[in-house]
């Protein structure tokens, strides 16, 4: 387990309001990834295990500071949207809540999985009456 932080501003929940996801503008994020977790991500992805984000906005902070040569330590800021069709270079796995309609964080989660096993997903745990948002229950993509 490696730690990063994500200065996590109001705009992260925010719902999408433009007709298009190209036009959605994301809000810019300061981040910092402390060398020892540069290191541990670095070392893992060289030995070919995965990378399992706890939250999007772990994604968001491990794919802004994803250099060339791997993670890259330090701070930064980031305003990335993560949307279908990204390139993902770090993050393998993701473990997140259930995210409401309309976010930035339910568009990231679709890049991840793919928009269909996702609106599957949301289908059963509507069904199954789960609970949603920031303090509901949570699934582990792989």
């Amino acid at each position: 387990m490696a730690t990063v932080t994500l200065h996590v501003g109001l705009g992260t929940f925010l719902p999408i309001r433009s007709r298009t996801l190209e036009g959605h503008t994301m809000h810019s994020e300061k981040y910092e990834v402390p060398p020892a977790t540069a290191g541990l991500v670095n070392q893992a992805v060289r030995e070919g295990r995965k990378i399992v984000a706890v939250g999007t906005t772990v994604v968001r902070t491990l794919e802004a500071a994803a250099g060339e040569s791997g993670l890259l330590a330090g701070p930064g800021e980031t305003d990335i949207f993560i949307t279908p069709g990204y390139g993902f270079r770090l993050v393998s796995g993701l473990l997140t809540n259930f995210h409401l309609p309309e976010s930035t964080l339910l568009v990231l989660v679709s890049a991840f999985a793919g928009r269909e096993r996702v609106l599957a997903a949301y289908a059963e745990a509507i069904e199954r009456e789960y609970n949603f948002f920031s303090y509901g229950d949570a699934m582990l993509i792989l």
